[in-house]
């Protein structure tokens, strides 16, 4: 482990006073919004007994990011970082104590969903553009993996223990715990984190606010480092593809529902692992080295478990895949770290949007693909096509890497 202070470590990122309340707020916001998640799926099928009906509505928890991301990102540029998360904080949880309401329409109900998670993508990317300025860069990628093993460490845990709690306390003050979550999160930025001016002066002649997502998308298209940060990234479409097929595979084995979940958290552990492992153990100026081979490697797996069938090989292999996708928080890291602060909102909520975009495909091109070819030919196909993909995203990051390009403003 790297003690020397010119790589960051995790107790240094810690030491960040700022870093902890951000850390706090986002971990807080994470586990109020899966027990939510839980809630709502209960209170749909209660409601409706159909699970059409539930779907839709836990769909509303996620679906609304690849609206707003490329729509909503760029707020967190032109207004203040820290006041557009108090302010969306505490507009989420006035909707959320809303939903939490007993007997309110459904409808009503799902257009108070879809505003609150809206509102989540300006949130998240003015989290993202903030941790650059709050932590050093030589304890800036710990800090992205110390986030990063939060938010899987909650979704791991949040499920199982949202289950008991919603039992226990029923759909009403399990969202409005929700609710809280929100309000407590916001409170925790007001105190713990400096203001800073906006970083981009709103002004009517400024193109990017003229231009909208498109500027952000120009900026993209022309830096070539970005560019090769997002296909690596993007790859994520392939990897995800096991989670989709857990349940088919599990039936063709015979397997029970009990082994769904653990071939669907197989991905999840590992990478926990895999992050730990890689940002803890491994320097930062090598781990950029290893973007692209790490990313082509994460398809080999995927690839072996079309042919080794079995609950142990599958096992084994989706853990691998997490644990070698840890390249994908380095690429993250990196790829917030250079988009200029002033348009990082924006180019950071379009990015995200089309991971979200690229990783629902790879599900449903999988599920497809296993429909007329089988889980396993399903599988194999992900992994080929991967490995196809993934070598041009690796060779276009080692000429960026070793070429940069200049970054400039897009035009008007």
């Amino acid at each position: 482990m790297n003690t020397d202070g010119k790589d960051g470590t995790f107790r240094q990122a810690f030491a960040v006073t700022e870093f902890r309340a951000l850390w706090a707020a986002i971990a807080i916001v994470r586990t109020g919004t899966q027990l939510g998640r839980v809630a709502l799926a209960v209170l749909a099928y209660e409601r409706t007994g159909s699970p059409a009906v539930t779907a839709l509505v836990y769909a509303l928890t996620l679906l609304p990011a690849l609206i707003g991301g490329p729509l909503l990102g760029g707020l967190a540029d032109r207004y203040p970082r820290r006041r557009l998360i108090i302010v969306c904080g505490l507009t989420r949880a006035v909707l959320i104590a809303l939903v939490a309401v007993p007997a309110i329409p459904l409808p009503v109900l799902c257009a108070l969903l879809f505003v609150s998670q809206l509102l989540e993508s300006p949130t998240v990317a003015a989290q993202m553009a903030m941790t650059p300025d709050i932590l050093p860069r030589e304890v800036y990628q710990a800090g992205i993996a110390i986030q990063h093993l939060t938010a899987q460490t909650v979704a791991l845990a949040g499920f199982a223990v949202g289950g008991v709690l919603v039992a226990t306390v029923g759909t009403t003050w399990s969202l409005a715990l929700n609710a809280a979550a929100f309000a407590l999160a916001a409170l925790i930025v007001s105190r713990g984190v400096h203001a800073r001016p906006a970083a981009r002066v709103r002004d009517a002649d400024d193109p990017v606010r003229r231009d909208g997502p498109m500027a952000g998308l120009r900026l993209l298209a022309g830096d070539r480092r970005l560019r090769s940060l997002l296909a690596l990234a993007a790859l994520a479409g392939f990897h995800v593809v096991p989670e989709g097929l857990a349940a088919p595979y599990a039936a063709g084995l015979q397997q029970d529902t009990a082994m769904v979940g653990l071939l669907m958290a197989a991905i999840p552990v590992g990478n926990v692992l895999g992050v730990f492992l890689f940002t803890r153990f491994v320097p930062a100026a090598t781990r950029l080295r290893l973007l692209g081979p790490l990313a082509l490697a994460t398809s080999l797996p995927l690839l072996a478990s079309a042919f080794i069938p079995g609950v142990a090989a599958a096992l084994s292999s989706w853990f691998l895949i997490g644990m070698l996708s840890a390249y994908q928080v380095t690429a993250n890291a990196e790829f917030a770290r250079i988009t200029p602060t002033e348009r990082r909102g924006q180019v950071l909520g379009i990015a995200s949007s089309l991971l979200v975009a690229s990783q629902g495909l790879g599900i449903i091109v999988g599920g497809l693909l296993a429909t007329h070819l089988g889980v396993m030919g399903a599988l194999g196909v992900a992994g080929a096509a991967g490995l196809v993909v993934g070598v041009p995203a690796a060779l276009g990051w080692q000429r960026a890497r070793t070429r940069p390009e200049v970054l400039s403003p897009p035009s008007a």
